[in-house]
């Protein structure tokens, strides 16, 4: 047993429940999510050293054995997301101390975020279905309130789609549950990936895996199950589209890639052949509303949509090399898009607008504002020596080894036009003379300080990611191979001798 799969779990709750107790105390909740949030980064690094040094990680609750109890399980997949899920709370926690409005503060948004931590790392870190299930609830519950947190009328047509659209993928979801417990008698993951090997239904496996994939599909905003996510994601304030970007649609990815790796692996041309369109459609639907918009946040939720195609595009290209790129991509994405967002935010407190044609003038008055959006856009489009570049390069490669040229060649058309567009925001935004219209008052130096803090360490990791990406790469592959090769995840759930 180790306490190290828990821990990730019980921090945010923890805080959450602290931030209730403490809600007539804004100042208090400020503090707490800033030290609940790297508390929890401090604990994620201490996972991924012990996964990274002892292989994988199980916890049995109650000491019930596995497949009767509840399973929780750290590979370096999960402790990679535990990490990002750390890194990217803390950041939004920061500069959610200088951008929320106190309303909202009073009315629970630092006891929703903590909740949203806690159910995102839940849903990675357990062993089984139907807990999955019940993590994927927890993330949505929080996530729709954090939307609606202000009721606001865009805010609410866009929690409305995201709530209808996700409790329809939580019910394909929970339809797939239960057609698996009739078959194999056990939602555990390591079990179920035994007993399905030899069940002889493989045709009825194979449509459960695909309610799995639609269910998924929905979570990660994948073609044609995406509409919910440029519908909502420029509603709320800042902070929130920033941590919704930066980790939500990654649990899909991740669901996706567990189950497909551990679990549906019966007819893997098949669903093979379907990943890869599907991950094609993707990026191109995602980057050409992306380049019809005009608007700041709406590009990037656009290009949220985009990207989770490459993420899947190395799941159905189904080798260790390219799984290694889907992970060293979910890495990229989350640091780059979540720095996005926030630069969004900044570009509104000193323009007041987030719609391109009212922006204008911030490479004069805010270089540095300037900088940073144009090393982290740069690096969304995949411009070396960036971290994007790599992650892009590292998926190319192992298309052409598969002799993939159509997805490889969908990918290198779709990062060029996603440079257009970054292009196009920083045409509008940062070069062009600021429009007459009246300006917002420039906040205060300690308001922008604190705005800047964590976009710039974000903007500095996604540098260091590029120029330094050998032991992330190296990490990226470790964790393909575990997952190819699950032997050790099924030793470690269910013991040496159920290999």
């Amino acid at each position: 047993m180790s306490a190290l799969t828990v821990i990730p779990i019980l921090i945010p709750l923890g805080c959450a429940v602290a931030s209730l107790l403490a809600r007539r105390n804004i100042r208090l909740q400020r503090r707490l999510a800033v030290a609940g949030t790297a508390a929890l980064l401090i604990a994620a690094i201490i996972l991924m050293i012990s996964v990274l040094r002892h292989g994988v990680l199980c916890t049995q609750a109650g000491n019930w054995p596995a497949p009767f109890g509840i399973t929780l399980v750290a590979d370096i997949l999960t402790s990679v997301m535990v990490l990002l899920t750390g890194l990217m709370g803390l950041a939004t926690a920061i500069y959610s101390m200088a951008s929320m409005d106190e309303a909202r503060e009073r009315f629970g948004y630092y006891p929703l975020l903590h909740m949203l931590l806690c159910g995102v790392n839940g849903a990675f870190l357990t062993g089984d279905l139907f807990n999955l299930y019940v993590w994927f609830e927890v993330m949505l519950i929080a996530s729709f309130v954090l939307l609606a947190l202000g009721g606001e009328r865009a805010q609410m047509e866009g929690a409305i789609k995201y709530v209808t659209l996700n409790l329809m993928a939580s019910a394909l979801f929970l339809a797939g549950v239960g057609i698996l417990y009739g078959m194999a008698g056990t939602l555990n993951m390591a079990d179920l990936s035994l007993k399905l090997r030899d069940t002889g239904h493989s045709g009825l496996i194979t449509c459960v895996a695909m309610l799995f994939l639609t269910a998924f599909g929905v979570k990660a905003a994948l073609f044609p199950v995406f509409c919910w996510l440029p519908a909502s994601y420029h509603t709320p304030p800042v902070a929130v589209s920033a941590i919704f970007a930066g980790l939500l649609t990654k649990v899909g990815v991740y669901s996706l890639l567990r189950v497909f790796t551990l679990i549906f692996t019966q007819d893997i041309p098949y669903t093979q052949t379907i990943l890869l369109w599907a991950a094609g459609l993707t990026m191109v639907t995602g980057v050409l509303g992306a380049f019809a918009q005009n608007e700041f946040r709406r590009i990037l939720s656009f290009h949220s949509i985009s990207q989770i195609g490459y993420m899947v595009m190395g799941l159905g290209l189904f080798s260790p090399l390219a799984l290694a790129g889907s992970v060293y991509f979910v890495v990229h994405h989350s640091v780059v898009k979540t720095n996005l967002f926030l630069i969004s935010g900044v570009a509104h407190r000193l323009c007041g607008s987030f719609e391109l044609k009212k922006l204008g003038g911030l490479y004069s008055s805010s270089p540095l504002v300037a900088g940073l959006f144009f090393v982290v856009a740069m690096s969304l489009a995949g411009m070396p020596p960036l971290a994007g570049f790599v992650a892009k390069f590292i998926l190319a490669r192992a298309g052409l080894d598969a002799r993939q040229w159509v997805i490889v060649g969908v990918a290198l058309a779709v990062g060029m036009v996603t440079l257009m567009s970054m292009t196009k925001i920083w045409a509008e935004a940062f070069w062009k003379a600021a429009p007459g219209s009246a300006v917002p008052e420039r906040p205060s130096g300690k308001v922008l300080t604190t705005l800047l803090v964590p976009v710039a360490f974000l903007g500095a990791l996604t540098i260091l990611m590029g120029i330094q990406a050998a032991p992330l790469v190296h990490i990226a592959l470790r964790a393909a191979e575990q997952i190819l090769d699950n032997s050790q995840y099924i030793a470690a759930v269910l013991g040496e001798g159920a290999r």
